[in-house]
């Protein structure tokens, strides 16, 4: 058991779970709000979306004891909220609910589209709401109901930004160094459509060293799960990544656009893909930069923006990427570590094994070109 101490509709709950709880199960089990529905139980349907310090996230796929220090609000949390209340008050005009079974989740989400964008087209809704099902209404209502809403409402000051806890230590003299903006791939993709992110990456190896292997597409994709490289022509890459969560198995086709600077050790690209098997696609733009550390390391830059639409659209602004990113980039420097000193790449652990690569699919890959 571990003790576990959050913040849920404002109320402060300290608790003792099994590791292995989900935050559905323990809404539900431990504190009886039964509002936080479950439907399919893999990430899949929305049904169970709660805000987890105002984002919002999969309650079926995250683990209670991830939620140490939280604030989390589930739809019983909402009743005194004016922009729920305007929700409320919406999908009840325009028949956006039938058996009601999605909207809790379908609220939460709507709550933040609005709240983050302000006044928005039906376009977009319906992008942002593509990860939560409705088996009932056709949609047409929900829309009309989250438009409604939207309609003179300034969109929020600040970005979502999933901002990644720094793999390792870098020294102040390093941060100095590195403190000019990145630079942004040609393509755009603002911050406001999708998620975006920072990260930096220590590698104990030189710096010409790194640069070198990152810039051999073909080299570095053994430190990549499940990517491969199909095609190099000129600037464009084209390559398959396949991936695995749970029941969701898609393989990404598609190509990107890459053009490096050798004198400023300096790489952007934007690029696309589509799997078939689940309607998904995804598009990111990527920009990097390798510089000196501390000690004879190199220090990898990477800002990313990324974009999901279809079955695996829940994981645009998903907890799953702050929590996970930063590991993944630590299985990234391991793995090129290892290839750079002609070793074999060390084994993936067990555990979270299908996530990995989940996130190398959608956001590291873009790094190197593949979509």
């Amino acid at each position: 058991m571990a003790t576990l101490s959050l913040s849920i509709n404002g109320r402060s709950v300290t608790a003792e779970v099994e590791p292995r709880t989900h935050l559905a199960d323990f809404l539900r089990g431990d504190q009886h709000l039964t509002g936080t529905h479950l439907g399919c139980e893999q990430g899949v349907c929305g049904a169970c979306t709660v805000l987890i310090d105002g984002k919002p996230q999969r309650s079926c796929l995250t683990f209670a004891i991830d939620c140490d220090g939280a604030d989390v609000r589930s739809i019983e949390g909402f009743d005194n909220d004016p922009l729920m209340n305007e929700l409320r008050a919406a999908f009840t005009k325009y028949h956006a609910l039938q058996c009601g079974f999605c909207t809790p989740g379908m609220l939460a989400s709507a709550r933040d589209i609005v709240s983050r964008l302000g006044e928005v087209s039906e376009e977009r809704i319906r992008l942002e709401l593509s990860g939560n099902i409705c088996r009932c209404t056709g949609y047409v209502g929900i829309v009309e109901a989250i438009r409604s809403v939207s309609l003179g409402k300034p969109p929020a000051m600040t970005a979502v930004v999933a901002n990644a806890r720094p793999l390792k230590r870098v020294s102040e003299e390093t941060v100095v160094r590195t403190a000019e903006p990145m630079p942004r791939a040609q393509a755009g993709i603002s911050k406001a459509e999708g998620s975006s992110l920072e990260e930096r990456i220590v590698i104990n190896a030189p710096v010409d060293q790194v640069w070198d292997a990152l810039s051999d597409l073909r080299r570095v994709a053994p430190c990549v799960p499940g990517a491969e490289i199909t095609e190099i022509e000129g600037e464009t890459v084209k390559g398959r990544v396949r991936i695995a969560l749970g029941p969701i198995k898609p393989s990404f086709g598609g190509e990107a656009h890459v053009t490096m600077d050798p004198a400023k050790r300096e790489g952007r690209m934007s690029g696309r893909g589509r799997d078939s098997g689940t309607g998904s696609s995804a598009e990111g733009e990527a920009s990097w930069r390798v510089i000196e550390g501390d000690a004879g390391q190199s220090v990898v830059i990477v800002a990313l923006s990324w974009r999901l639409t279809g079955m695996l659209s829940q994981f645009n602004r998903s907890g799953i990427v702050q929590d996970m990113v930063h590991r993944l980039a630590s299985t990234f420097a391991a793995n090129l570590e290892a290839m750079l000193k002609g070793e074999a790449s060390p084994p993936a652990s067990p555990q979270g094994l299908n996530p990995l690569r989940l996130i190398w699919s959608v956001i590291i890959k873009r790094l190197f070109g593949w979509s």
